[in-house]
C-alpha cells in the first residue's frame, strides 16, 4: 500500500536515514520504534507530505486516505467538543456543518433571491451526506467521545475552556471518525487514562484499515501489532511479532551480529600478523602480497551497536514511622459534586499503593489532600512520623527555573555532588551530550518531567507520591524508573495509567467508585484490594475501573 523505498534523510549533520525501505500492507498494525530523535515523527511527515526525503521515495497509492494523529492541535473554541470532533472528521465532517449552513440560509428571509441555488446545493450536498453514512456520524462520534473519556457535559461544552490533554483527545477522535485507509498514531496514549487506553486498544485491534503507530505503553503494542519497524542506526529493520517478540528477536539478532563481528576481528587480527611477521621476508613475498589483497577487498562487518540505558541507583531514604498516613472521615466537594464522603484508609511503611478509578474519581484528588497540598471539607489528615514527602504532579515541573540549562539546574540542587555523579543522574534520565547544556524553558513536558523525577530520585523521600509519573517516558527509561523503584524502601501511593509501572510497583489496590454520570448509577464504596495489581487483574477480571478483560 505505501513504500518507503530507499530513502535518505538528514537535517544538517543528523542523518536519521541511510538508503532504507519499508512498506505497510493493508490492514497491517506497524509498530514503529527507536531511540529519541531517531526519526519516528519524521516517517509520519513524510508519508503525509508535509516532507520529503533527501533521496528515494515515498509511495501513496491515489485515493488511499490517511489520518494522521499528532502531539500538536490548532487552538479551539467557539464550538461544542461535538461539533469540533465531527467539524475535524474530514469530508463527512465538512458536508455535516455545509448542511447545517444551509439548512440556516434556506430560513433566511434576506436570501430568498438565492434560494433556488441553496436548494440545489442542498440536494447534492444531502446526496453525498446520506450514501458516505453521515446520519450516523453524530452517533459515531458521541461513542467515540464516550470511549475517550467525555462526560455527556464536556461533550456538549466549549471545547476551548478544555485542558490540552483533552484538547488532544478531541484531535484523536476526529482521526477515528473519519475512518481513514491508513492511520497514523504519534504516541496516541500520552493523554489518556487507563480506561481510555482500553477502549483505545479495542477499537485500533478491530479497526480494518492499516495503522503505523508509536507507543511508550508496551502492552498497547503487544495487543494491537503483528510487526515492528526498528530505526536502528539509519535502516529500517522488521521483526514479525507483537513488541515482546521483537525484544526477543533483536537479542538475538545482536548477539549473532556480535559472534559475526567477534569472529572476523579474530581472523583479521591473524591476517595482519601474518604480513607484518613476514612483510620483509623474501620467500614469503607472495603470500603476503596475497593477503594484504584478501584484507582489502574484505566486507568488514560493523561492530554492533547497543542501546544502553544508564543505570539509576539512589540513596536509601531515611526511615520513616511505621504509620505513614492516616485519612479520618474526610468529605471533600467541589460545588455540588461530592468526591469524598467520610472516606476512611490507612498506609503504612513500605505499602505501595496504586489508585484506579474513572475520570472524576478523586485520584489526583486524593494525591493532594495526602501531600497537604488541598484541605478537607471535613475530617482529618494525618501524617506520620519522620515523613519527607516527594510528590510528584504536572504542577511539579513549575518548580524549574527557565533560564537555567538542565546541569545548571541540576548543580544547583546538589551544589556539592561532582560534575560526573550529576553527568550519570541525567545520563540515566536521558539527558546526554548536549542535552543537558538546554536550557529548562526550551524542554518539551516530557523532558521537564524526567528532570523533575531524576532531582526527586537522586535524594529520595521515604514518602513518594506520584500523580502520572511515566507520562512522556520512552520504553527503556520507563523499565529504568520501574526497575529503580523496585527495591525503593519507603512508601508509595501513585496513579497511573500504565500497566508496566502498576505490575511492576503495586502491593496493595485502592479502587475508587463515584456515581456513575453516563449510566445513573450511584457512587460505591472505595474497593481496598490488600495484593498487587496483577492479583487484583486476575480476581476481578478488570484491569480498570469498570472496564473488563
Amino acid at each position: 500500500m505505501i513504500n518507503l523505498t530507499n530513502i535518505s534523510k538528514r537535517y544538517g549533520r543528523q542523518i536519521l536515514f541511510v538508503e532504507t525501505s519499508f512498506q505497510l500492507n493493508p490492514g497491517e498494525k506497524i509498530g514503529l520504534v527507536g531511540p529519541n530523535g531517531s526519526g519516528k515523527t519524521t516517517v509520519f511527515r513524510l508519508i503525509v507530505g508535509e516532507e520529503g526525503p533527501d533521496e528515494g521515495s515515498v509511495t501513496v497509492p491515489k485515493r488511499t486516505t490517511i489520518g494522521y494523529f499528532r502531539q500538536d492541535i490548532a487552538e479551539l473554541s467557539g464550538r461544542s467538543v461535538l461539533d469540533e470532533a465531527i467539524a475535524g472528521s474530514g469530508q463527512l465532517g465538512e458536508l455535516h456543518h455545509e448542511l447545517q449552513e444551509l439548512e440556516l440560509a434556506m430560513g433566511d428571509p434576506d436570501k430568498a433571491d438565492e434560494m433556488e441555488s441553496i436548494l440545489a446545493r442542498f440536494g447534492e450536498v444531502l446526496d453525498a451526506y446520506q450514501s458516505q453514512g453521515g446520519y450516523d456520524l453524530e452517533a459515531r462520534a458521541r461513542v467515540v467521545l464516550e470511549g475517550l473519556g467525555f462526560t455527556n457535559e464536556q461533550v456538549e461544552g466549549d471545547a476551548g475552556a478544555l485542558s490540552g490533554g483533552w484538547k488532544m483527545r478531541i484531535g484523536m477522535a476526529r482521526v477515528l471518525l473519519a475512518r481513514p485507509d491508513v492511520l497514523l498514531m504519534d504516541e496516541p496514549t500520552n493523554h489518556l487514562d487507563i480506561e481510555s487506553i482500553l477502549w483505545l486498544e479495542k477499537f485500533i485491534k478491530d479497526y480494518p484499515g492499516a495503522v503505523l503507530l508509536t507507543c511508550h505503553d508496551k502492552d498497547f503494542m503487544n495487543r494491537i501489532v503483528s510487526r515492528i519497524v526498528d530505526i536502528d542506526g539509519g535502516d529500517f529493520i522488521s521483526y514479525t511479532g507483537n513488541y515482546d517478540h521483537y525484544l526477543k528477536q533483536r537479542a538475538v539478532a545482536e548477539t549473532n551480529r556480535e559472534a559475526t563481528y567477534a569472529r572476523q576481528q579474530a581472523m583479521l587480527a591473524k591476517e595482519r600478523r601474518f604480513v607484518e611477521r613476514f612483510a620483509s621476508h623474501v620467500a614469503k613475498a607472495a603470500q603476503v602480497q596475497s593477503r594484504v589483497k584478501k584484507l582489502e577487498k574484505i566486507d568488514l562487518v560493523e561492530p554492533p551497536r547497543r542501546r544502553k540505558v544508564v543505570e539509576f541507583q539512589y540513596a536509601a531514604p531515611p526511615r520513616s514511622g511505621d504509620d505513614v498516613v492516616e485519612l479520618v472521615d474526610v468529605s471533600k466537594a467541589y460545588g455540588d459534586n461530592v468526591i469524598y464522603d467520610d472516606f476512611n484508609i490507612k498506609i503504612r511503611r513500605k505499602e505501595r499503593w496504586c489508585v484506579l478509578g474513572r475520570n472524576g474519581a478523586g485520584k489526583t484528588t486524593l494525591l493532594k489532600l495526602v501531600a497537604e497540598k488541598l484541605t478537607p471539607d471535613s475530617g482529618v489528615v494525618k501524617l506520620g512520623a519522620n515523613l519527607k514527602v516527594g510528590y510528584f504532579a504536572q504542577q511539579s515541573l513549575e518548580q524549574l527555573n527557565p533560564e537555567l540549562t538542565v546541569f545548571e539546574q541540576a548543580q544547583r540542587s546538589f551544589p556539592t555532588e561532582g560534575r560526573g555523579v550529576l553527568c550519570n543522574l541525567l545520563g540515566a534520565f536521558q539527558f546526554v551530550d548536549d542535552d543537558i547544556d538546554k536550557r529548562t524553558k526550551s524542554l518539551s513536558g516530557g523532558e521537564k518531567s524526567r528532570l523533575v523525577l531524576a532531582l526527586m530520585l537522586f535524594d529520595p523521600p521515604n514518602f513518594l507520591i506520584l500523580d502520572e509519573p511515566t507520562n512522556h517516558l520512552d520504553l527503556e527509561t520507563k523499565e529504568m524508573l520501574v526497575s529503580a523503584l523496585s527495591d525503593f524502601e519507603g512508601t508509595m501511593l501513585f496513579v497511573s495509567h500504565d500497566r508496566t509501572f502498576l505490575r511492576g510497583l503495586s502491593n496493595k489496590v485502592l479502587e475508587l467508585r463515584p456515581r456513575d454520570l453516563k449510566r445513573n448509577l450511584p457512587a460505591e464504596s472505595p474497593l481496598v484490594y490488600e495484593g498487587t495489581y496483577n492479583e487484583f487483574v486476575t480476581r476481578t477480571g478488570g484491569e480498570a475501573a469498570g472496564v473488563h478483560r
